[in-house]
């Protein structure tokens, strides 16, 4: 019962979801903590197919005045909008936006223009590097993805805690809340 409630201290995890991962990993704390983890991402990934029509427009404002930032985050029900959680979440996704200048919300969504544009100019780059045209279109691959990434919202280290993506920050607040939740769009201002 100790470990139980230890387990539920260190994850926020339900007392059946703590003894199963308990029982699982034969009683070890990190394996338990691992297995949680695991069966979270199951439950990101059911839950993300799950539509939403609900949210709020999470907005910032920088000191300054000549930032200004606002963010759809939508879910599926309006109890959740409400939540407080929920709101927070869409103030410092918004907030991050302010800070990281994001493009799109997700990798693929990069114009086809854009990735053409830099894949141009990562050519010339190795060709004056002298680069072996063999290694050139691995290189440009590696070079277009780490390009729509850092462009994207989702898949940008988190400004707060840059361990984690905001894509991470998200699924987190999907296991925490039990709703899918999406960025579905932002807005970035200044003069």
């Amino acid at each position: 019962m100790e470990q139980i409630k230890d387990l539920r201290a260190r994850t926020g995890a339900g007392v059946v979801d703590a003894k199963q991962a308990l029982t699982e990993s034969n009683g070890d704390q990190d394996k338990a903590i691992l297995w949680l983890r695991e069966k979270g991402k199951g439950t990101v990934a059911k839950k993300s197919s799950r539509e939403t029509n609900e949210g709020v427009i999470g907005y910032y404002l920088h000191g300054n005045k000549k930032i200004a930032v606002l963010v759809s985050l939508v879910c599926e029900t309006d109890f959740v909008a409400r939540n407080e959680k929920f709101q927070e979440l869409a103030q410092n996704i918004a907030m991050h936006i302010a800070a990281n200048d994001p493009l799109v919300v997700r990798p693929e969504d990069v114009s086809e223009a854009d990735v053409a544009s830099e894949k141009e100019f990562a050519l010339k780059q190795l060709e004056q590097e002298g680069k072996p045209e063999a290694m050139r279109e691995k290189i440009v691959e590696g070079k277009l993805k780490k390009f729509r990434e850092e462009r994207a919202l989702m898949t940008q280290p988190y400004v707060k805690n840059p361990k984690i993506t905001v894509g991470q920050l998200v699924s987190e607040a999907i296991q925490e809340i039990g709703e899918n939740i999406t960025v579905k769009e932002f807005t970035r201002l200044t003069i």
